[in-house]
């Protein structure tokens, strides 16, 4: 008796025992790329197994060689080397055209796993540099462009140190993620000992460098927010360009963007600020209203007051 499986948006077929997902898929008339004939070779008939994946027959050699090589996710199967054992089984194409060949065959480098997306829990941080139009306005292309430079390598040093990774830069701003390979309790600890640092950095910074040659003073304001999220890389192979997309995103920009509001350098959210295993002292909390959200928003200031802007001496 054949079995059902749910090719996702395609069609429902019929399978026999002794087909592999690739034979029945071709006989019923989906046009499935297997450029090797099937044997296993080049991995453009694997397929993502949406639900049933307890149907499926075992890796066998072919694809656990493939796993290895391609580092394929736990859910991508080659369908030249499946068999399927029971009903329930929905799965989707991944290569379903030219374009899609290329994006997912000739990118030999790319992380499949990220390639087809993943839904996780992860720690959005975002950090933006306050004063910096008026340092902009008053210095040299080549000095504003170093001292960018300088203040991003500080962001850079702090986030990769506790492993979060930069996922994009804006103006005089970053958005970092943390916790895409750790549990997210650990990742907040690791994301807000990393802004502290940074903040302790900047202030370093300030004193010892930008201060004394260039008259001026940084002050950067940190939001930072949990939740599940899709990350993947959409950039087509070029520099492992992650994209990192989901409410929770908008909500951490926005509390980066309150720090004016609430004249703190570091606001987290009090969501995130519970699951911290060594939450640090928070100098008071606040209530925002954001955009979207109906109720206020409750958050930690676990920062310090923004100094007024003053001018400095040369000699000073």
């Amino acid at each position: 008796m054949p079995f059902q499986v749910n090719f996702k948006g395609e069609n429902v077929i019929a399978i026999e025992e002794s087909q592999t997902l690739l034979e029945a898929s071709l006989a019923a008339g989906i046009p499935h790329y297997h450029a090797c004939g099937g044997n296993g070779q080049c991995s453009t008939c694997r397929v993502l197994v949406l639900e049933g994946a307890e149907q499926l027959s075992e890796q066998n050699s072919c694809e656990r060689v493939a796993r290895q090589v391609r580092k394929f996710a736990d859910d991508i199967r080659l369908a030249c080397q499946i068999k399927v054992k029971g009903d329930g089984l929905i799965v989707q194409r991944i290569v379903k055209d030219e374009t899609d060949r290329f994006l997912f065959i000739n990118n030999d480098g790319e992380d499949l796993h990220q390639v087809t997306g993943i839904r996780k829990k992860l720690v959005l941080f975002f950090i933006d540099i306050r004063n910096f139009t008026p340092f902009i306005e008053s210095n040299l292309p080549f000095d504003v462009i170093h001292i960018m430079r300088r203040a991003f390598a500080i962001f850079k040093n702090a986030i990769e140190q506790y492993n979060g990774k930069i996922i994009d830069t804006a103006g005089d701003g970053l958005y970092a993620v943390f916790g895409l390979e750790s549990k997210i309790k650990t990742s907040l600890d690791s994301a807000v000992l990393a802004g502290l640092k940074i903040l302790e950095d900047i202030k370093i910074f300030n004193n010892t460098y930008l201060r004394p040659y260039f008259n001026h003073q940084f002050e950067v304001g940190i939001g930072v927010h949990a939740g599940k999220v899709i990350y993947g890389n959409v950039g087509i192979g070029l520099n492992d360009n992650l994209t990192v997309m989901g409410y929770p995103v908008n909500i951490a920009a926005r509390l980066q963007a309150a720090t004016k509001e609430v004249n703190n350098s570091f606001v987290i959210s009090e969501y995130a600020y519970q699951l911290l295993k060594k939450p640090p002292y928070a100098v008071g909390t606040a209530r925002l209203t954001l955009k979207g959200i109906s109720a206020p928003f409750e958050v930690k200031l676990i920062g310090k007051p923004y100094q007024p802007v003053v001018a400095f001496a040369k000699n000073d």
